[in-house]
């Protein structure tokens, strides 16, 4: 049978980055500390094209795939971001002619999670995952990458309508002013808040997810929960107003954080995060994001 993905391209002949798959849907266990937790996982995964092809080999990708994932049924893999890892290698070995893969993945994730312990409920969550593999040109060396990350839903509360706010009931009611009352939350328009951490890793260490999630939400203005009676939701409301954010302060927050929550992760950890506000009184949203390494957030929380 003739090989027509073999055959030189009839024009543009091009070294393609990125040829693959997206969307494939998969179970996926993963061993936990405390348990084992299943994943419904979406995949993209692709791998690079030589000019000299006109196609790519696409059922090989589905293939590494299902005998990556359908493992985890009796073996469960150690985490979401390790079965990518393996998924990224088995991709070179498949496609000899590839110099690069690459894997993405996310699956919903739940934590029991509440305003008060006797209202805890499973909290919806978003887990991601990265990895790539890379083959030196004399087809030696395989270098790998992989990253893990989280995505959480909380609120923000903006913190200049909230001085204007002030101001204007302060001329309305000049009891206001008094420095009594100068420190007590203020009515202002509030966000769906939406931000996601993603840590690049070297080496073999793993990273705990939970603690991500922490971090994400202690940066926001205040979490938000499924289960809220009518006191519940006066108490996320007046948190989430005694710590107004822009999403500039829930990006800087979530930063100045990570030196002391991962001090067991090394300097050249790649670090990327993103935060997106959802406005209420506004027909657009606000967002913000950026890229550095734990070693430069580091060198900058000494200055």
């Amino acid at each position: 049978m003739k090989d027509v993905h073999a055959m030189a391209p009839a024009h543009g002949r091009l070294r393609l980055r990125s040829v693959g798959l997206s969307g494939i849907r998969k179970p996926l266990i993963v061993q936990r500390p405390d348990r084992q937790q299943a994943l419904a996982v979406t995949f993209d995964v692709a791998v690079d094209l030589p000019s000299g092809r006109k196609g790519s080999d696409l059922s090989r990708n589905a293939e590494v795939l299902s005998e990556v994932v359908d493992t985890t049924v009796t073996r469960p893999c150690e985490s979401l971001e390790s079965a990518c890892l393996a998924i990224a290698e088995q991709l070179l070995v498949r496609h000899p002619y590839a110099t690069e893969a690459s894997v993405t993945a996310s699956a919903e994730y739940f934590l029991r999670r509440g305003v008060s312990e006797e209202k805890r409920s499973f909290e919806n969550y978003t887990l991601l995952a990265e990895a790539t593999a890379h083959r030196d040109a004399e087809g030696r060396e395989v270098t790998l990458r992989r990253a893990v990350g989280a995505e959480a839903i909380g609120m923000t509360a903006c913190p200049c309508a909230m001085e204007t706010c002030r101001e204007e009931l302060t001329r309305e009611f000049p009891l206001l002013a008094d420095p009594e009352f100068a420190t007590l939350p203020m009515i202002s328009h509030n966000q769906r808040n939406r931000t996601r951490l993603i840590l690049e890793l070297d080496g073999a260490g793993e990273v705990e997810v939970d603690r991500m999630i922490d971090a994400i939400e202690a940066a926001q203005s205040s979490p938000t929960y499924a289960i809220l009676k009518r006191g519940d939701e006066g108490r996320v409301v007046l948190d989430a107003h005694r710590h107004p954010k822009f999403v500039e302060d829930v990006l800087r927050d979530l930063f100045a954080s990570l030196p002391e929550r991962f001090a067991d992760l090394p300097d050249s950890t790649g670090v990327r995060a993103a935060t997106v506000s959802e406005e209420s009184i506004h027909k657009y949203n606000v967002e913000a994001s950026h890229r550095l390494t734990l070693g430069e957030l580091r060198r900058s929380a000494d200055r």
